[in-house]
């Protein structure tokens, strides 16, 4: 899993990386949520669950290339199919692409899983 991220950095590119994902799994959330409760539209109850599901894991930066993925694929389908009425969801799939290649940063649950680890060896 290690290989899929290139590295967790922390300072002012985290807090980027942390505002990059916040963003994007933030709106995710908020377009979607009251979508669910509403008159069936073009989009599938399951395709809008699991958007709010992606956008949960991308808060909370689990599985951040895997999700980042999928959110890509589901937005540009979105953008262009014939339903598509604003650039929002080509917008939202160019940030989950740089998520994907960016990697989640430090502050997230990625980091804490598939982190570099240090190892104290103590001699003696």
């Amino acid at each position: 899993m290690q290989r899929l991220f290139s590295t967790f950095p922390n300072g002012r590119p985290g807090a980027g990386l942390l505002l990059l994902r916040l963003a994007v799994g933030s709106s995710l959330i908020l377009e979607r949520v009251p979508a669910l409760w509403a008159i069936p539209q073009s989009l599938g109850l399951e395709v809008r669950l699991a958007m709010v599901c992606v956008g949960i894991f991308l808060l909370c930066g689990l599985w951040t290339p895997v999700t980042g993925s999928v959110v890509a694929a589901l937005e540009l389908l979105i953008a262009f199919s014939p339903a598509a009425a604003d650039a929002t969801h080509i917008l939202l799939a160019i940030l989950s692409i740089s998520l994907v290649l960016l990697g989640p940063g430090a502050w997230s649950v990625d980091a804490h899983i598939f982190g570099r680890k240090r190892i104290d060896i103590r001699v003696g």
